[in-house]
């Protein structure tokens, strides 16, 4: 069942890719940041991202301007993930929507879109391997809690709208994931003879 379809409004072709770039492109960067987080590959982020952004565009007149796009692109990505992608199906076809594909990458801008490779580098650089090695290994929803949370920094409201759970589960979910966690990283701690009560404050 989707959940962007609610209240949808009519608009002109020019109105939705002009609605699209305003209020969608600028957070193309971090949609990315997030699908690679879940999937822990550049191909697969960038589909991810690209189907995502293809049913945005399709249900975008059940956008609200001037509410926050940026969690309304992440649930549609996070139900992406769940439905579709896990499921390995196929996403709807790229010619209907070609130009959002051009909407990715600037003109003057040499580099592929969402620069895979950087951003790849980037996040092993910031998280550490075995950070990102223990988040890959929680559970999808937990998983999902940590990105949302300790990554994206949405607010408790923020991702209880982009999960569909009420806030209540957001904080015990968030709760159950920090604890798997650092239970996780206590582990590697211990095998490399650190020291782990750091882990447990």
């Amino acid at each position: 069942m989707s959940t962007e379809t609610s209240s949808a409004i009519s608009l002109t072709e020019s109105q939705a890719r002009a609605l699209f770039e305003k209020e969608f492109v600028p957070h193309m960067d971090a949609m990315y940041n997030f699908a690679l987080r879940l999937t822990n590959d550049e191909d697969d982020a960038h589909d991810l991202v690209q189907d995502t952004c293809m049913r945005a565009f399709r249900f975008i007149g059940s956008f609200e301007p001037g509410t926050y796009a940026k969690a309304w692109l992440f649930r549609i990505l996070k139900n992406n993930f769940i439905n579709d992608y896990r499921k390995k199906s196929r996403g709807p076809s790229k010619v209907e929507f070609e130009w959002v594909e051009q909407s990715f990458a600037g003109d003057d801008d040499p580099e592929p879109a969402f620069q895979a490779d950087l951003q790849a580098e980037s996040v092993n650089e910031m998280l550490g391997d075995e950070i990102t090695s223990a988040i890959q290994a929680l559970p999808v929803d937990f998983r999902m809690i940590i990105i949302l949370c300790d990554l994206e920094e949405f607010s408790y409201e923020e991702m209880a709208k982009i999960l569909n759970i009420p806030i209540g589960t957001v904080r015990s979910r968030l709760h159950r994931a920090r604890t798997l966690l650092k239970e996780t990283l206590a582990t590697y701690a211990a095998k490399k003879g650190y020291k782990t009560d750091m882990l447990s404050a």
